[in-house]
């Protein structure tokens, strides 16, 4: 797969990070996981429902609430301009600052979280009026629209409401939402779970040609290792809260080495055939989670 991948420079490096969930018998979701992502790189995370791939995308975006508390590791950024950014140590101002502007996210069912009463504009113009206090009316009108074009989505929808969209529509806004601040890195927590194979075909094309065309990197979350195999340059493999195995998609593809990513892979059906490849075929690739 083609790559905008710089691997000379990391975007983000995690290190031995954990998460406890303080109830009454606490819960350790993740347990000191190590990972280093590259400028332009998509990282693949796959793994069971339950492993811990959403509580660590939240821990590394500062999202918790209690009862989560990251109880140990790091987690650093390493902006474009040379600065090294701690997460974990940022008050609550700079935090605000940092996301979006710097990493954004596309939450599990975000498609649904449009705001059903209020245009596709408004919401898009609210991400500027947050983080670009001084842009005029006129400039975020444009830059809303450039989002849309971006994505694959004609501007005259800027005036439409959420329920006027289709899934796949409603999606690809949330991802320029996501992309309007021009952040280095974007979290993408199963962004194409609930779309059929021919519009998840067409978000996992998308995601791609954006990615190449702009060199952001992509940290996206699934079960769905076969989609894995076909937009990402690495896989991560979790499992219980750890990460069991880290390698290219060719090397977890073809020799994963964990029996637990074994019996992972195993559990899809086979890819192969005449042409194999799941981008361009449409072939299905929702198949059921490794039990």
């Amino acid at each position: 797969m083609s790559s905008g991948m710089d691997a000379a420079r990391p975007v983000l490096t995690i290190s031995d990070l954990s998460v406890v969930y303080e109830v009454e018998n606490p819960v350790v979701e993740v347990k000191e996981v190590t990972l280093v992502l590259s400028a332009g790189e998509i990282l693949g995370l796959a793994g069971e429902s339950g492993c811990g791939k959403t509580t660590l995308a939240y821990a590394v975006n500062r999202l918790h609430r209690p009862p989560a508390r990251i109880s140990g590791g790091s987690v650093t950024f390493h902006d474009a301009d040379g600065t090294d950014i701690d997460v974990l140590g940022l008050s609550d101002k700079e935090l605000r600052v940092f996301r979006w502007s710097k990493l954004s996210m596309v939450f599990q069912g975000a498609m649904n979280a449009l705001n059903p009463v209020v245009a596709i504009r408004h919401q898009l113009e609210d991400v500027f009026t947050t983080h670009r206090k001084g842009l005029s009316r006129e400039e975020k009108r444009r830059l809303a629209s450039e989002a849309l074009e971006l994505v694959g989505v004609d501007p005259s929808r800027l005036n439409s409401y959420p329920h006027e969209l289709s899934g796949g529509m409603r999606q690809r806004v949330m991802i320029a939402m996501a992309l309007l601040l021009q952040p280095q890195l974007m979290i993408m927590d199963e962004p194409t779970t609930a779309l059929d194979v021919v519009v998840q075909r067409d978000i996992l094309r998308e995601i791609v040609r954006l990615r190449d065309s702009l060199n952001f990197a992509v940290i996206f979350i699934t079960h769905d290792l076969p989609l894995l195999f076909e937009i990402s340059d690495r896989i991560a493999i979790m499992r219980e809260g750890e990460i069991v195995e880290l390698g290219t998609a060719q090397q977890i593809k073809d020799n994963p080495v964990h029996p637990y990513t074994q019996k992972l892979r195993e559990s899809f059906p086979s890819l192969t055939g005449e042409r194999g490849d799941f981008i361009r075929t449409g072939e299905s690739a929702n198949a059921r989670e490794a039990m």
